[in-house]
């Protein structure tokens, strides 16, 4: 060790981590990258020489009307989860910013979704919304408002508000931490200067707390995005894309693709976009972030 300078040193410390990478991100990307422009089914998957087909399965599954339902219905699911995620957990953390034990306390409790595995969330809100013995619609016919159950995962647009619902609880933790940590470095000096200038709330928040929270409110919404277009068990567990397709979003629909259909190539084609597109949402960020640090 002595014998190598501090640069060489340096590759040894991160060589674990990039033998980790390579094994578990850069390896199967290649692999999916090289299986779409393949023929690759149930019955050719253990051939030792697959048939390369280059852009048909491309064409095959970007002429489809799969695709677009897909991709309709994960901007849409995305859309509301980040909507409502990030207004709520903006709130709670405006409301919890106090640093008082039961503050503190309610913080650790609002955690508690976040903490939970999404496997287990989905099975909490399947109970939920079932027809029959499913809490709410138990409350519902209780209390009068509704005259008969409502089928809440068996009807397409009633179930694609369902899982929203289910995400958007699971999530809502998640922005309210980010958004917490940097209101706690907003200076209480230009919130004393605000008071003595008469600003009252709303003005306090669109000129001090907002542009003070711009990086982390960028932070947190694209990674809300990209956590919402790769969500996959909490939709699978409560509907599988069901009913009638009606939440099939990208994962859903390259999961059944490879292993119901057992049409691998083309599987791996849909993966390859919802890569792309987070590739390009990161690459957004990425150059916002360029652009901070040189205002800076």
């Amino acid at each position: 060790m002595k014998y190598l300078d501090g640069n060489r040193v340096g590759y040894l410390y991160i060589l674990p981590a990039f033998a980790f990478m390579s094994v578990l991100i850069f390896y199967p990307l290649i692999y999916n990258f090289i299986l779409s422009f393949q023929k690759v089914d149930v019955f050719t998957l253990m051939d030792d020489v697959k048939d390369f087909v280059f852009l048909d399965n491309y064409k095959e599954v970007c002429t489809s009307d799969s695709l677009y339902n897909s991709v309709k219905l994960t901007l849409i699911y995305t859309f509301f989860c980040i909507v409502f995620q990030f207004t709520i957990g903006f709130l709670l953390a405006l409301l919890f910013k106090q640093e008082t034990a039961s503050y503190r306390f309610m913080r650790a409790l609002l955690l508690i979704p976040y903490i939970i595995p999404p496997t287990v969330t989905a099975i909490v809100f399947k109970f939920f919304f079932s027809v029959k013995g499913g809490i709410l619609n138990e409350i519902l016919l209780m209390t009068g408002a509704v005259d008969s159950r409502i089928e809440w995962l068996l009807a397409p647009k009633i179930a694609m508000a369902s899982v929203i619902i289910a995400n958007i609880w699971s999530g809502i933790p998640f922005n309210m931490i980010l958004l917490s940590t940097g209101l706690t470095n907003i200076p209480d000096e230009l919130y004393e200067s605000a008071d003595i200038d008469g600003a009252n709330t709303i003005q306090k928040l669109v000129h001090i707390t907002i542009p003070c929270l711009e990086s982390s409110i960028k932070a947190v919404l694209v990674l809300g995005v990209v956590y919402t277009f790769r969500c996959f068990e909490l939709i699978y567990v409560m509907t599988a894309g069901g009913p009638v397709n009606g939440t099939e979003i990208m994962t859903i629909y390259s999961y059944k693709t490879s292993f119901v259909k057992y049409n691998f190539a083309q599987g791996a084609v849909i993966s390859n976009i919802l890569f792309v597109i987070l590739f390009f949402i990161g690459l957004i960020y990425i150059q916002m972030i360029n652009k901070e640090e040189e205002v800076m």
